[in-house]
């Protein structure tokens, strides 16, 4: 169940940044990342209420450890998108959209070091051939540019992004598996309605302390940033339902099939071409999500 609920993440994933894309003229960048949990938290928090007290559901039992957990994957969330947001902004897209992928790898070695969940030998091979069809495709076959770019500011915040990606995921992941007493689904929502407030909270008492008048822009551009908090909140549930399914790093790897995703979508609705080495390296990345899916 893992896969359709991963790749259907994936999805909402790309309809929520070609949204947030268009804030960034009218917005900061925290604000432009601010605005997935001030507008998707409202509805975490009315789905909650819908499935646990109007339906009657039982609440999952939350142990202690839930806490530093699901506190840990927001912060490292937060930091991640403000700094993906700044190297996007940067005027590099590919290089930050590259060196964010690394979050594959760091996910893997992650999950291993903290959690003592490994990928098998050939789950390694897989997330590799994940992370360079992905940076195929995002540098244009320009590889050797791009690594010799590798101190570029853009890069670097691509670097944080990939880390704070990656620290987001085990967070999340090891606080939903922590639940217990509950379907896997209600388990997931609590998990994201929590992980929700307290993002909202601690950006919210960042700009109250820093520059108010971010949170009045925030407000103000609700008409584009409310299908963000839409596609965000559906996203977020697929994420943390996946992770409650299966490990990070197999979800996240199977993710990053979003990329091959919007090449489609782009050839289908808008009638976009691609060369040769583009369809290769989405070969690359489908053969390493398989490779990973079904023997990592």
């Amino acid at each position: 169940m893992w896969i359709p609920i991963t790749l259907a993440a994936a999805t909402f994933q790309i309809l929520r940044t070609s949204r947030q894309h268009e804030l960034r003229s009218v917005l900061s960048t925290a604000a432009a990342g601010f605005v997935r949990y001030a507008y998707g938290v409202p509805l975490a928090v009315l789905l909650s209420l819908l499935l646990f007290a109007a339906l009657g559901r039982d609440l999952p039992e939350i142990p202690t450890r839930f806490w530093p957990q699901i506190l840990a994957g927001a912060v490292a969330q937060i930091i991640a998108t403000v700094a993906l947001l700044r190297a996007f902004k940067l005027r590099d897209f590919a290089v930050g959209t590259v060196y964010s992928k690394s979050e594959v790898l760091i996910v893997a070695a992650l999950a291993l070091v903290g959690l003592g969940i490994p990928l098998e030998p050939l789950g390694w091979v897989g997330a590799v051939l994940v992370t360079a069809g992905v940076a195929w495709l995002a540098s244009n076959g320009s590889l050797i540019s791009l690594v010799k770019r590798a101190g570029d500011p853009a890069a670097l915040m691509g670097l944080l992004a990939g880390a704070g990606f990656a620290g987001a995921a085990i967070g999340i992941g090891a606080a939903s598996r922590s639940l217990t007493g509950a379907p896997s689904f209600d388990r997931a929502v609590l998990t994201l309605t929590i992980l929700l407030v307290f993002q909202t909270t601690i950006n919210a008492t960042w700009f109250l302390a820093t520059d108010r008048r971010e949170i009045v822009r925030t407000v103000a551009a609700w008409r584009p940033a409310i299908w963000v908090g839409v596609f965000s909140l559906f996203g977020s549930i697929g994420w943390a339902w996946a992770f409650t399914l299966e490990s990070a790093a197999k979800v996240r790897t199977l993710g990053q099939v979003e990329l091959v995703l919007a090449f489609a979508i782009a050839h289908i609705t808008l009638g976009e071409r691609h060369s040769r080495g583009d369809y290769l390296a989405s070969a690359t990345v489908l053969a390493g999500v398989v490779i990973v899916t079904v023997f990592g």
